[in-house]
């Protein structure tokens, strides 16, 4: 675009006629190349070779050529266009006939004849000889030289995060040919650039035919491998490391700051924000050798009274994602969530739903208790395997949906602590047992809490943001940053369990096992491996590559304030009444020295006991 301007400007303005030439230049180059390479043995020939244009990070990049799927009009019909977004649908391919040969029957001339998008890819009968001094209006078709393309029509939605409140999204379709077929599936994150074009709607009986927009794909760019557009410079992973040398000597005092920056709205909560940063980082996927795949991904279930903030984290959380997915429970149906068949022009195709788009990032679902029975139990499968298998109408399929589930429910009437969680929230027990965290928030009366909670949203009511502003990191942490310090944990470290660790884990989850009359659908082995999960979560929190003794006790005790009854540890209380201590290092050597003594297991630490000496 640098070196020929004049050039660059007809590809933008006319680009039918100048790709179709770039095509045929490429056509011409490579028989060129051939004779050159005719003495190997496997030289072959490609038989459609097609010039694509990547418009990435070049000054066609603007506003004007990249409009939202929304913004589309016809002024940007025949211009080289650039649309992002989600694959929601993805056709099967099929063969369509390219170009015809026709023979003019009294001057011999031969042209060829192309399909029209317009008409629905039907050949149109030449009317006159394109030579010139002809007239004739009678052709024929040359044999053998029938030329057949593969197709494939996908449609792409443009992304939720974009959308302001009360945006009904839309979508376009796409049509991919040759060597752009079969390269994207439904949930992917494309950026499709192509020149936009219209066909006739399909003629049915007492409607009215339309022309529907569509592009015709010239470049197609999956966006899974840079699902994150969270770019993470030098300077701020720098920010992050002198973060934690400061804190090098109270480490629990620098995640506490951290954690303040999760929903600030919020007072108090601890338990909660530690939970929704512990799910949103995750842990480390095991694969053995067999293959089989332990997920990585927590999932976190919050059932609380009504005004305890539970839909404020599920908004929050989804903020924090690099996607996200945010749902009602009574507003989502199982092909809503998963994936539904839909029929397009007399075939069936997939139509990916809310887990599926969410593939890779979070799946937020208000309401989690006004969903139907057997809509919720079409998740189990998501949740765990991280995979849906489909069979409807022929489609036999499975897609993937590495995603976290976010839930929030009320409990159903009072809730009641001599009761079981399942009998308190009508969830199945197979359900419970995949969430890895189940945080009870109980709007109990507490006058001292009141007092603090009802000073602290009047103060935000008289000075609204005021600690926004504050750039010490010692204190809170903006949304921005946050959301790079989250991505980037993910991405840099994979840490490794500990002896120490593993022997806490492994106490832990044998008396709890030992114990379990009252919370029997949570205490199963998933119970092991959520622990595992959110110990690594901890330990990328903390900004290191092994998780010690410290990350398994706080792992501990979020299990434990999931676990209303049979609890080891007494003073976690209510998580709704968390606070964030002044001295986070200190209490935590308390817990830790009560948890090793209720564990049995105190005499294998000697320094707690040098510590407490």
């Amino acid at each position: 675009m640098d070196e020929n301007p004049h050039l660059a400007n007809h590809i933008f303005s006319n680009s039918v006629e100048y790709l179709s030439l770039f095509d045929e230049s490429a056509i011409w180059a490579q028989k060129v190349m051939f004779e050159d390479f005719k003495k190997f043995e496997n030289a072959t020939v490609k038989e459609y070779v097609h010039v694509r244009v990547n418009v990435c990070g070049s000054p066609l990049e603007c506003p004007e050529t990249f409009p939202s799927i929304g913004r589309v009009r016809v002024k940007h019909r025949g211009i080289l266009l650039t649309l992002k977004g989600t694959v929601i649908r993805s056709g099967t391919v099929k063969m369509i006939e390219g170009e015809k040969i026709y023979e003019c029957r009294i001057c011999k001339h031969r042209f060829k004849v192309h399909p029209e998008v317009e008409t629905r890819n039907s050949i149109p009968k030449p009317t006159f000889c394109p030579s010139q001094n002809c007239e004739s209006t009678r052709f024929q078709i040359v044999e053998d030289t029938k030329i057949c393309h593969d197709y494939q029509e996908i449609k792409i939605q443009e992304s939720t995060q974009v959308l302001g409140v009360g945006a009904i999204p839309r979508s376009i379709p796409v049509i991919l040919k040759d060597d752009l077929v079969d390269i994207v599936k439904a949930g992917d994150d494309v950026i499709v650039t192509g020149v936009l074009t219209a066909k006739w709607s399909s003629d049915m009986k007492g409607v009215r035919c339309d022309l529907d927009p569509v592009l015709i794909a010239n470049h197609v760019r999956r966006m899974n491998e840079l699902k994150s557009s969270i770019d993470i410079p030098d300077d701020v992973i720098l920010k992050f490391k002198q973060f934690w040398l400061e804190f090098k000597d109270a480490p629990l005092k620098g995640r506490n700051a951290i954690l303040r920056g999760i929903c600030p709205q919020v007072f108090g909560l601890f338990t909660v924000k530690l939970a929704v940063a512990l799910t949103l980082i995750g842990g480390v996927q095991h694969v053995d050798a067999s293959g089989t795949k332990v997920r990585g991904e927590s999932h976190l279930l919050l059932v609380g009274d009504p005004g305890t903030g539970k839909s404020q984290f599920l908004k929050f959380a989804a903020k924090l994602s690099n996607r996200s997915v945010i749902t009602t429970g009574l507003g989502s149906t199982s092909a809503g969530l998963t994936v539904s068949a839909v029929k397009d022009g007399g075939e069936w195709m997939l139509e990916a739903g809310a887990l599926v788009l969410a593939d890779g990032g979070l799946c937020c679902i208000d309401e989690f208790d006004s969903m139907r029975e057997h809509d919720r139990a079409t998740i189990h499968e998501a949740m765990e395997q991280q995979t849906i298998s489909v069979a409807k109408a022929g489609l036999v399929t499975t897609l993937s949906t590495r995603t976290i589930v976010f839930g929030a429910t009320n409990p159903k009437g009072h809730y009641d602590p001599d009761q079981p969680l399942s009998v308190n929230t009508t969830l199945s027990g197979p359900l419970l047992s995949r969430f890895d965290i189940v945080l009870v928030l109980l709007d109990t009366k507490n006058p001292e809490w009141d007092a603090v909670v009802s000073s602290h949203i009047l103060f935000e009511q008289a000075e609204p943001g005021k600690g926004n502003s504050d750039e010490n990191l010692t204190n809170s942490w903006p949304l921005p940053l946050l959301r790079r310090y989250i991505h980037f944990v993910k991405g840099y470290f994979r840490p490794v369990l500990t002896k120490e660790a593993e022997k806490v884990i492994s106490s832990y989850y044998q008396l709890q096992r030992r114990s379990a009359t009252h919370n029997a659908a949570r205490t199963t082995v998933r119970m092991l491996e959520s622990l595992i999960r959110l110990a690594q979560a901890h330990a990328r929190l903390m900004f290191r590559n092994e998780v010690t003794r410290l990350d398994a006790i706080t792992a501990i005790l979020c299990i434990e304030s999931s676990m209303t009854t049979s609890a080891i540890v007494d003073n976690v209380g209510n998580a709704l009444h968390s606070n964030f201590t002044e001295n986070p290092d200190e209490e935590y050597a308390k817990q830790e020295r009560l948890i090793l003594e209720k564990l049995s297991c105190i005499d294998e630490f000697p320094g707690i006991n040098m510590l407490e000496g």
